[in-house]
């Protein structure tokens, strides 16, 4: 999967990644490159050197060996490079929600902008709280929930006559 818009550290990381199947980015710890002039800014989308990634086969490739430091900051990582991202809000934004079922036996299951579905309960919680809604996706990664989406799921709370939502057996307050 090479491009020729990328540098070839670049390059070669896309390719490592997609060469690797699980991607168990937790489990990588190799020496920091450098930066990777890259930027998610806080509508999703992805920056390289200012451009915007237009090939979203890229940037699902891109999100999924991306990580966040323990001191906050965020890479892409393979087993052999870690490179560092900015990251403007959260990485990724869902963009969309699906439900089933009601109350206490409801599941509520978003799609990110890249594409992942990600279904809310103990191990994905929805935080709300300071005018901006998030959901955990994995390993300290989080998606900023979208205003459409997240007036989506105050109408099914009020509908309930609830000020939150369960979802996987597990109860977020919305307010």
């Amino acid at each position: 999967m090479s491009d020729p818009a990328l540098p070839p550290a670049i390059a070669a990381m896309a390719a490592a990644a997609e060469a690797a199947r699980a991607r168990p980015v937790q489990d990588w710890h190799p020496a920091h490159c450098g930066d990777s002039h890259m930027r998610i800014l806080a509508d999703g989308s992805w920056l390289h050197e200012g451009a915007p990634i237009r090939r979203p086969a890229l940037v699902k490739l891109f999100a999924s060996i991306l990580r966040r430091e323990a001191d906050g900051s965020y890479v892409v990582v393979t087993p052999g490079e870690r490179l560092t991202v900015a990251v403007d809000d959260a990485p990724f934004v869902a963009v969309e929600l699906a439900t089933e079922g009601e109350g206490a036996a409801r599941r509520l299951a978003f799609r990110l902008n890249t594409d992942d579905i990600v279904v809310a309960g103990p191990e994905h919680r929805v935080i709300a709280g300071n005018g901006r809604p998030y959901l955990h996706v994995r390993h300290g990664l989080t998606a900023r929930i979208a205003r459409p989406v997240f007036y989506e799921m105050a109408e099914l709370a009020l509908a309930e006559g609830a000020d939150g939502l369960y979802s996987d057996g597990a109860y977020f307050a919305l307010a």
